[in-house]
């Protein structure tokens, strides 16, 4: 699968709720710079579909998708403008037919076993675990992705510099989403370069964490 080869690569997805479309190029911009060509912009703001658009246009190769996606009509407004891939916080059916319907990447979110069984009886490997650290952090993780063999995880919520290598030495996790990378307050104050400093450095703790025997477990391959 394309996109979760992608995921595999990068490790780790931005989470960026984005006060004002204005900054989405320049923050895309910074991102790239730190070696991170992706993000998820979500539809906590009214920015939202401007953001992603103004990023897919200026960014061809940047892959924008969008989170928070909790209804068909912002997976179409997500898709119009532009977004590569899809984020719910929860498991909608319906959301997830549509975006299968038309071919996109979508990361649907769940929590318990029956959700990811939900999943997979849709033909769906690859979720978000939300909100990971809450619920129970690697150690949920593990127990709950053990009866599952075929999916693959993007845990998110709670995620930082802090738990990132322990999340992603899990065989069954393809990468993490997390928010601190992109804080609201440095973007307001338009502060690229922090922001960029601070992509650098998870990028370098998830390519770290990916060498083999960083995490002390043997990683599998996405097919296995």
């Amino acid at each position: 699968m394309e996109f979760e080869r992608l995921l595999r690569e990068i490790g780790v997805i931005p989470v960026v709720e984005i006060p004002h479309a204005e900054y989405a190029v320049t923050l895309a911009e910074a991102l790239v710079r730190a070696g991170l060509p992706c993000a998820e912009i979500t539809f906590r703001t009214s920015s939202a579909a401007a953001a992603i658009e103004a990023i897919a246009s200026a960014l061809p190769g940047f892959c924008v998708g969008a989170g928070t996606v909790l209804s068909i009509r912002q997976a179409e407004a997500a898709l119009a403008a532009g977004a590569s891939f899809l984020v719910s916080p929860g498991f909608d059916s319906a959301v997830v037919d549509f975006a299968q319907e038309r071919g996109v990447p979508m990361l649907p979110g769940v929590c318990t076993p029956t959700e990811i069984g939900s999943a997979e009886s849709r033909g769906v490997s690859l979720v978000k675990l939300f909100p990971a650290e809450p619920i129970g952090g690697v150690a949920y993780l593990k127990a709950v992705a053990a009866p599952y063999r075929s999916v693959r995880f993007v845990p998110t919520g709670g995620v930082d510099p802090g738990n990132l290598a322990a999340y992603l030495a899990v065989p069954q996790v393809a990468a993490c989403g997390g928010s601190w990378m992109v804080k609201k307050d440095l973007l307001t104050a338009g502060d690229f370069d922090k922001i960029c400093e601070l992509t650098a450095a998870a990028v370098a703790l998830a390519n770290e964490a990916r060498l083999p025997g960083a995490g002390g477990e043997e990683r599998v391959d996405a097919g296995s």
